[in-house]
């Protein structure tokens, strides 16, 4: 009885020196993957975070592992955005009738949490879920298309930017920022391949990814100056076209009566657009190994 067990103490103690020469050998310094899925957009035109037009979304990353639990994340993205009122079952906002598309390209950098010990090709140690915080940038020029034609909506001043009229409404750029919250679950199919799914939620400094924010104004900022004095300006050019910007400005006359008059709520400007990512991908390790030496320190490859 009592070798029965020793040899099965031995067994034990085997397997664990077995498992914690493999934890010493083993070291995960991070790993690089691709990814693909859909984007989508909340904010001024999508007040009720619908999820009904998520468009595609890709991206790359790289992950410096400085343990077993936490990591630098290195990301790149790239997702199409877009939404209009016609999905809208607010009357008003039916009525309003605007729309936009955007392509967005993000640079984002995180840290990243794994809950669990990751161990790529150790049973037992190869799931864990995650969460990452960060910081980064990224480029947006909404547009949307009118009797065919694309209009790029920023230079066009839709709210009075740029307009003397309105010296306190500046063109925004193209450029803003952003604060990435992911959260994941990983799976380590073998020793250096792991598939992966994430959803990861972008608060944003901008109000403007969709091109709204403040109040209608009317078409004064979108008339066509006169030559003729006796002429008043309009908003109808010498070719007889109406100014695309006064009509990409306020749409509602598409779908009934104009409701844009000047001064009344177009947007919300106390809050920030926002976008998600959701994505599922696959990420390589990039590991190195210690061997131990004669004098018993480790040298790493």
């Amino acid at each position: 009885m009592y070798k029965s067990i020793l040899l099965a103490g031995i067994i034990c103690l085997s397997a664990f020196a077995s498992k914690a020469q493999l934890y010493e050998s083993n070291v995960r310094q991070g790993e690089f993957g691709l990814a693909i899925g859909a984007g989508h957009y909340f904010g001024d035109l999508n007040t009720r975070a619908s999820l009904n037009r998520p468009k595609f979304s890709a991206g790359a990353f790289y992950i410096k592992q400085f343990n077993n639990y936490i990591g630098l994340k290195i990301a790149a993205n790239y997702a199409r955005l877009g939404y209009s009122d016609i999905y809208s079952k607010n009357e008003t906002q039916h009525r309003r009738n605007l729309s936009f598309n955007s392509n967005i390209w993000e640079f984002s950098a995180s840290g990243q949490f794994n809950f669990f010990h990751f161990m790529p090709g150790v049973d037992g140690y190869n799931f864990t879920p995650y969460v990452s915080l960060g910081i980064g940038i990224f480029s947006y020029d909404p547009y949307a298309y009118l009797g065919g034609n694309k209009y790029y909506l920023r230079p066009l001043g839709t709210e009075g930017q740029g307009s003397s009229l309105y010296p306190d409404r500046k063109q925004y750029g193209t450029i803003a920022g952003c604060f990435p919250l992911s959260v994941g679950l990983k799976y380590a199919l073998t020793e250096g391949t792991n598939i992966f799914a994430e959803v990861g939620y972008r608060f944003t400094t901008t109000d403007y990814l969709d091109d709204v924010s403040t109040t209608f104004v009317g078409e004064e900022p979108f008339v066509y100056p006169s030559s003729d004095p006796a002429v008043p300006p309009s908003v109808i050019g010498p070719d007889g076209q109406v100014n695309p910007a006064y009509l990409l400005s306020d749409r509602s006359y598409e779908t009934g009566t104009r409701i844009g008059i000047k001064g009344r709520q177009r947007g919300n400007s106390q809050q920030k657009d926002a976008y998600v990512l959701a994505q599922v991908g696959v990420s390589f390790n990039i590991t190195s190994y210690r061997c131990p030496t004669a004098s018993g320190k480790s040298v790493k490859f």
